[in-house]
């Protein structure tokens, strides 16, 4: 489901401040990509919030916010089942078959198995985050 939410970028000696005023919520950003970036993040997070608590994502609106003249408008997209699946850091349980000699070395030298095939999975994904 992708949206797109207007938002007002109010300059401030160290960037912009965004507000959102569909959804009454705010962040900031040094520039304007990384203030654009921070709505972005900030509406997809706020948006899956409301879901997971049963509560249904306004709709944008269509028309430019009040906004004081030093200030810029945008609208910021967001695709709100895309941003879930980037940022869904539950964890699930899977069941994952070793030799049994690799299961008593790691268990003797105190490896976290789960640990570490996640990292192996980073790596083999090229996954640079966390």
């Amino acid at each position: 489901m992708i949206k797109a939410y207007p938002v007002v970028l109010t300059p401030t000696e160290k960037g912009y401040v965004v507000t959102v005023p569909d959804l009454d919520i705010n962040t900031q950003g040094k520039d304007i990509a990384e203030a654009i970036y921070m709505a972005r993040d900030a509406i997809g997070l706020w948006g899956i919030t409301e879901q997971d608590d049963g509560r249904e994502i306004p709709e944008p609106s269509t028309t430019e916010p009040a906004h004081e003249a030093n200030e810029l408008v945008a609208w910021v997209d967001i695709d709100f089942d895309k941003y879930r699946k980037a940022n869904d850091m539950t964890t699930m349980r899977i069941n994952v078959s070793v030799p049994k000699y690799l299961k008593v070395l790691g268990d003797e030298a105190g490896f976290n198995f789960s640990q570490i095939l996640q990292e192996g999975l980073k790596q083999h994904l090229k996954i640079k985050q966390p």
